[in-house]
């Protein structure tokens, strides 16, 4: 039986991978934990299976026939903010940088663990629950940043500024802490779940988009500050204004 907060057993996720071994495998696994799998091996047939049959989740691998796992990820985020979770065999921060700019929530490397597989499963699952649920003040203002929490849009100087989910989810943490250094453990175990608190090339990533999206200056940042070694503070350069 799962514990609270676990994914409760009806929950469908879409596996496309075109290794039938793997896919075999994934399918098998998944379905051991309750889960209900939807088993594919053509990218080219994500969005239809997105649209018709309702996934609460993607594992995708990148080197699929036709269209690559990165394709895919790109034009499902268009329709979509289903999470995304990336298994493959490249390794390289490149590779992972790309993912996540596409708005990819995880990227897990081959070969995989299962167990590390279906922690980050649980985990993405979890937080695509709470994150739409947790009790949070309606919005935030600070000189030049609007944050509306329930609609999730964000203003930057009158500015509406898109981000990935995961993007949100950590500037939301971020400026509900403002002033506070968050440490790096304290960010990932907040964002992404309890499973995580050693990815630091993940805030390293997805901040330096909210960056790019949110600063005037990205090189000086104004907002979002980094202290060496520690962590990540907001830093509101006037006094801020949170409603209930």
């Amino acid at each position: 039986m799962y514990a609270e907060g676990e994914p409760a057993v009806s929950q469908r996720i879409l596996v496309v991978d075109d290794e039938t071994p793997v896919l075999t495998l994934l399918t098998r696994s998944l379905e051991k934990e309750g889960f209900h799998i939807i088993a594919n091996r053509d990218g080219a047939q994500v969005l239809e299976i997105i649209r018709s049959q309702r996934p609460e989740m993607v594992i995708l691998d990148i080197n699929l026939p036709l269209v690559n796992g990165l394709e895919v990820c790109r034009r499902t985020r268009e329709i979509s903010q289903i999470p995304i979770i990336i298994i493959s065999g490249r390794s390289s921060s490149e590779d992972k940088l790309q993912a996540f700019t596409l708005g990819a929530d995880d990227y897990i490397t081959k070969p995989l663990s299962l167990q590390e597989l279906l922690a980050r499963v649980r985990a993405v699952l979890r937080r695509s629950v709470t994150s739409s649920s947790d009790h949070v003040p309606t919005n935030f203002r600070c000189l030049g940043i609007e944050i509306d929490f329930q609609s999730r849009c964000i203003l930057s100087f009158g500015r509406e500024v898109k981000t990935t989910p995961i993007e949100f989810d950590l500037l939301k943490v971020l400026t509900m802490n403002s002033g506070k250094v968050l440490p790096h453990r304290v960010l990932l175990r907040q964002v992404w779940g309890p499973e995580y608190g050693e990815e630091r090339e993940y805030l390293r990533v997805h901040l330096s988009h909210l960056r790019r999206k949110l600063e005037p200056d990205p090189s000086h940042p104004r907002y979002i500050q980094t202290v060496p070694r520690v962590g990540y503070r907001f830093n509101a350069p006037i006094p801020i204004e949170a409603a209930a």
